[in-house]
């Protein structure tokens, strides 16, 4: 028996409004056994992927999973690699998708949470947090099934998308343009992100939301009003979508991170024209469709091969700065998915 140090970084307050990265949380090393139970197994995590919910897994609230507890490991989805195990299902060297949150290793029982990954030459298993992971599934059952986009789509179809550049946006908005050939604008927070959106991902056009004329802008882009809104971002950029609303339009409430750090977050000022427009609003949680995940990862990677899906990564390096990354996601200062990287995969196994 043998032991590993573990770098792990808690939970050591609940912030009420910012996040303070020196307060929020703490970094500790623990010694873990690799001795293994029955059917368990031993991984080492390679990437950790950094989401906006996890602003709300912090707060003592009901919502749709637990919060994270004082102490606790800060959950994240990750990508990891199989380095030891007592299962019949699990070998030396399997890259998995698991829930372990952020720390170097972790000793697991195989559940339906532990998805074994097929990796291909080329491609990095991080891709399986953004693209054809968590991030991606989002996009794609927010748009398809809640925007409905098979019923409107077509270029007569306004579709608006908040946080375009981001990991989540990024694909909805490309989903509605290559795929159901909408007319599609993206709003993001910087003149970079929005060359980003019109010259390397296509889309019609790209607005800049700290601009000060962007409610006129938004008008002026959106002569038909707009069929879906796409919304990540939910605050003046809702209520601006809100006004522009088409009668029987569709909103689709993937997140709100404008407001998570807010310690009384407003609500929509516009909601009336939910009524006026006899539109719909509509909130969802990925979860909810995992029965369906692996129709949507085959019909994205075909769309990756046919080169209508790209994606971007923004990395940092080592567990110790999570913290702080997840301050620069929430700063907008990521294009596309936010992730830490915290090893190489093993060459040799520990047995």
């Amino acid at each position: 028996m043998g032991f590993i140090q573990n770098t792990q970084v808690v939970l050591a307050s609940r912030p009420v409004t910012d996040i303070d990265p020196k307060t929020t949380f703490r970094k500790q090393t623990v010694s873990l056994s690799d001795e293994l139970g029955p059917n368990e197994v031993l991984v080492k995590v390679l990437f950790v992927s950094l989401d906006p919910a996890m602003r709300g897994w912090m707060r003592d609230v009901r919502s749709y999973i637990r919060p994270v507890r004082i102490d606790e490991v800060m959950r994240s989805s990750d990508v990891a690699q199989v380095i030891k195990s007592n299962s019949p299902d699990y070998k030396f060297g399997d890259i998995v998708r698991v829930t372990c949150g952020w720390q170097e290793y972790a000793i697991l029982t195989p559940s339906e949470d532990m998805v074994k990954i097929k990796t291909f030459p080329g491609v990095s298993p991080s891709t399986y947090l953004g693209v054809l992971g968590p991030t991606g599934l989002t996009a794609y059952f927010g748009i398809t099934d809640i925007g409905e986009i098979a019923k409107k789509g077509g270029p007569n179809c306004t579709v608006v998308v908040s946080g375009a550049a981001g990991a989540t946006g990024s694909v909805a908005a490309q989903i509605a343009k290559h795929v159901y050939g909408c007319r599609v604008i993206g709003i993001a927070g910087s003149d970079d992100k929005c060359d980003y959106l019109t010259k390397e991902l296509g889309l019609d056009v790209a607005l800049n939301y700290k601009s000060k004329t962007f409610f006129k802008e938004l008008c002026v882009a959106t002569p038909k009003l707009i069929d879906i809104f796409y919304d990540n971002t939910g605050g003046d950029i809702l209520d601006g979508c809100l006004r522009r609303i088409a009668f029987k339009g569709r909103i689709v409430v993937c997140g709100a991170i404008s407001t998570y750090n807010e310690a009384v977050p407003k609500g929509p000022a516009y909601y009336s024209a939910l009524i006026t427009q006899r539109a719909r609003m509509e909130g969802f949680i990925v979860f909810d469709y995992a029965k369906q995940y692996g129709k949507a990862i085959e019909d994205m990677s075909k769309w990756i091969k046919e080169g209508k899906l790209k994606s971007r990564e923004t990395i940092v390096h080592g567990i110790e700065n999570a913290p702080d990354a997840l301050v620069k996601l929430f700063n907008g200062d990521n294009t596309g998915k936010m992730l830490v990287k915290v090893a190489d995969e093993e060459t040799r196994s520990m047995l």
